[in-house]
């Protein structure tokens, strides 16, 4: 077991306080771990390490033929192609994701812009679209600060759903915090819920 940890919040976790979104994803990590004897961890800072954003040179490098690239253009090539090996390297993605003006963190969506590759991460086929990163079990760990789930207001979850399942990763699992911002005692309740949620995607009868 591989398991891959995106965390793109911009807040830092020191001594058990900064992002909730991390440190709940590294929590179900940790769950996942305990199951897996033996698993190895990567973790994607995205917040310290963020992927440069898809502009004209990135979309120019990547529509010239490689053996016409310059030497920066071969570059920017090579760190999308870095997060593409990587993603397909993990059997488990594990993604924290906070709620930034209703929808995913800038951090995030540069790095599915990255992984997003036509003929490496999707293809387009006679019969449509088909997604080429497979057989993969995504969790994303939702931090929000009011309570948006199943609401018309949430983009997060409809968006990640269709975005994940293009590139063929269909068994997504949502794990929601919410009413983070709604006072002491919903932060609590909102923790405490989440890692509920965790628990329970990992109890004997569940697995």
């Amino acid at each position: 077991m591989n398991v891959l940890q995106i965390n793109s919040s911009v807040r830092r976790v020191q001594d058990g306080q900064g992002s909730f979104s991390t440190r709940l994803a590294s929590e179900l990590v940790e769950a996942l771990k305990a199951q897996h004897a033996g698993a190895s961890v990567t973790v994607r800072d995205l917040g310290l390490n963020p992927t440069p954003v898809m502009d004209e040179a990135a979309l120019g490098a990547l529509f010239t033929p490689a053996d016409a690239r310059s030497a920066e253009q071969n570059a920017r090539v090579a760190e999308n192609d870095a997060l593409i090996n990587e993603l397909q390297a993990h059997d488990a993605i594990v993604i924290g994701a906070p709620m930034i003006n209703f929808g995913i963190p800038t951090q995030l969506k540069n790095w599915i812009d990255a992984v997003a590759r036509a003929g490496t991460t999707f293809r387009y086929t006679a019969n449509g679209p088909e997604g080429l990163v497979k057989g993969k079990k995504v969790y994303v760990v939702l931090a929000r600060g009011g309570v948006y789930r199943d609401q018309p207001s949430d983009t997060m979850v409809p968006y990640l759903k269709t975005v994940l399942g293009f590139l063929g990763m269909t068994d997504v699992s949502f794990i929601y915090a919410e009413g983070l911002a709604m006072g002491p005692d919903a932060e609590a309740a909102a923790v405490a819920g989440a890692r509920a949620q965790i628990a329970e995607l990992f109890s004997p009868a569940t697995v």
